[in-house]
């Protein structure tokens, strides 16, 4: 399935890689009619500025990946999503994701995890060429400006994705290493500690900021390109991970005055069209920095490869009863809580607006009909048509879905949902988790939160007031785990708190629902075995391919 984006060129621009002179000059001096060289990309300002728009993309590095064209910094994984190797979802099919939930991923068997050190080098090289060389061609200096901006974005924002993963990385400076350089020398392989990487992508997106545009306007051209916004909210996401357990190479009050530096733009506010439809609508205030994708061409189309069995879709990453169980209440009650207004014979009823929007369940309405994943005769269980793609925890994905686009032959037409990379609800939430340990849950860390729990179409009760540091905490990060479900930060969020070994430690549970005449009865089940997780597991490991192409002067990860 093709996808492009909207800063995505012609084909031709869309393949672009460099050809170096040592391969013109050889065989004949043939010159390829497959790629534009590097003579004319620094020749043509046209040709530069379209070299650097598809830097915003990535090489596609194995099976699965953006299926004939190039992934962007997420949803790159295809049809399973990076929630399925955390307590959000378990991928029906595996794809790759059950060695990771099972605590099996090693340096020779990476599974769904193998590309992000390749990738982002390899990136990082490109972007590198592309500084060495914008100020030899011929442009305005405003236009090569704007250009060293997103360049150095684009680079933060791969080291960025390396620091998350790997925490010690190599840090190339602006160096653009060529086949005829010294390629052995322990300088290429030496990893920086956590505190240096960050501190070096940080000192980048300061001067991107001050490069890049307040606003990109709409523009279509301009269209998901990076702005001051990103930029200073991907360095209020790095200073939040420097400052957690984890990490611990900043401070809570750097990242909370990071995170408040892009609430005081005052130029994004949290959308009140509705939770859903946030995520279907192609561009909105809570948008800071998304991939939007172009109509009439192929893209992952989410419906079909998420929907439920009956519907004639997929049933790709399915949600856990883990992640359903922690929706609170409308009152604001936890399940668990003494006294809650759960309860377990209609599990369903008066949860969190937000659960509706995100997880279809037995008894949603869905396209013009209802989920039945009840046994015996339930459409959307193993007795439904195509049985095959059944769910195995018994709940199917909603959010991201878009129910005007086609489920039975979508391919052209679906999948056209911006993928969101930062929003405005993640600063927030930012901001309250770094002041509350930076100072405790005073009245702005309350603002925050609240803000996000009764916008419109969520309107969830504020916060009890008189909570302690530590009860801020809990509700803050239950917040995350609701509000930014499905979206990448789950994986994250639980390692640099350093709780994986609690949370990734519980079976992928499911629900088992049988019917008898109209009576249901739900009977908690395990929907995936072996889930497991140990220590070594809070950093990837380089992939054993890495080590040996730097005959093993490469640092491993612990462990590993």
């Amino acid at each position: 399935m093709k996808r492009i984006t909207k800063f995505t060129i012609p084909a031709l621009l869309g393949a672009m890689l460099l050809t170096f002179s040592a391969c013109q000059e050889n065989f004949l001096d043939v010159v390829p009619t497959d790629r534009v060289s590097d003579a004319s990309i620094l020749s043509d300002s046209v040709l530069f500025e379209a070299y650097v728009l598809n830097r915003y993309m990535g090489a596609r590095l194995t099976d699965k990946e953006a299926e004939g064209t190039l992934p962007g910094f997420g949803r790159g994984f295809e049809y399973a999503m990076w929630s399925s190797v955390t307590d959000e979802s378990i991928y029906n099919n595996d794809d790759n994701t059950w060695l990771v939930q099972r605590g099996q991923i090693a340096p020779e068997n990476t599974g769904i995890a193998g590309t992000f050190w390749g990738r982002s080098y390899r990136s990082i090289r490109e972007l590198n060429y592309a500084l060495a060389n914008v100020d030899n061609v011929p442009m305005s200096q405003q236009k090569k400006n704007a250009l060293k901006g997103e360049i150095k974005f684009i680079r933060a924002f791969r080291y960025h994705d390396l620091i998350r993963n790997y925490g010690k990385v190599v840090l190339l400076g602006d160096k653009v290493y060529e086949i005829s350089d010294d390629l052995t020398s322990q300088d290429l392989f030496n990893r920086s500690d956590i505190k240096a990487g960050i501190d070096y992508a940080v000192a980048q997106l300061d001067e991107a900021t001050a490069l890049l545009p307040a606003s990109n306007d709409n523009n279509a051209w301009k269209l998901g390109r990076a702005t001051k916004g990103a930029a200073l909210a991907l360095k209020a996401r790095l200073l939040l991970y420097g400052a957690s357990p984890l990490y611990n190479a900043a401070t809570w009050q750097q990242a909370a005055a990071a995170s408040k530096a892009v609430m005081d733009l005052n130029k994004y506010s949290l959308f009140t069209g509705g939770y859903g439809n946030l995520f279907t609508s192609e561009n909105n205030s809570e948008i800071i920095f998304g991939r939007f994708y172009a109509k009439g061409a192929r893209h992952v189309c989410l419906e079909i490869a998420n929907g439920p069995n009956s519907y004639n879709a997929w049933g790709g990453n399915v949600p856990v009863q883990n992640l359903v169980d922690d929706y609170e209440m409308l009152d604001g009650t936890k399940i668990s809580d003494p006294g809650t207004s759960y309860d377990p014979k209609d599990p369903y009823k008066n949860r969190d607006p937000r659960f509706y929007a995100t997880i279809l369940y037995n008894g949603a309405t869905y396209r013009n009909s209802t989920i039945q994943t009840f046994t015996p005769g339930g459409k959307d269980s193993k007795d439904g048509p195509s049985n095959w793609n059944t769910s195995k925890t018994g709940y199917y994905l909603k959010k991201f879905m878009n129910d005007n686009l086609p489920i039975d032959n979508p391919w052209d037409i679906a999948g056209t949902q911006t993928w969101i990379y930062f929003r405005y609800a993640e600063i927030l939430l930012n901001y309250a988790e770094a002041q509350n340990e930076a100072s405790g849950p005073d009245a702005s860390v309350y603002a925050a939160v609240n803000a996000i729990r009764q916008r419109t179409g969520v309107a969830m009760p504020a916060l009890a007031a008189g909570l302690t540091q530590a009860q801020m905490r809990e509700k803050i990060r239950n917040e995350r785990r609701i509000e930014l479900a499905f979206e990448e930060h789950r994986f994250y969020d639980v390692r640099r708190w350093k709780i994986a070994n609690v949370t990734e430690n519980v079976p992928a549970y499911g629900i088992e629902i049988g019917k008898n005449g109209t009576a249901l009865t739900y009977t908690k089940k395990e929907a995936l075995t072996g889930r497991s997780f140990a220590d070594k597991q809070y950093w990837l490991p380089i992939p054993r391919s890495e080590i040996q192409a730097s005959n093993n002067k490469l640092e491993q990860n612990p462990g590993y």
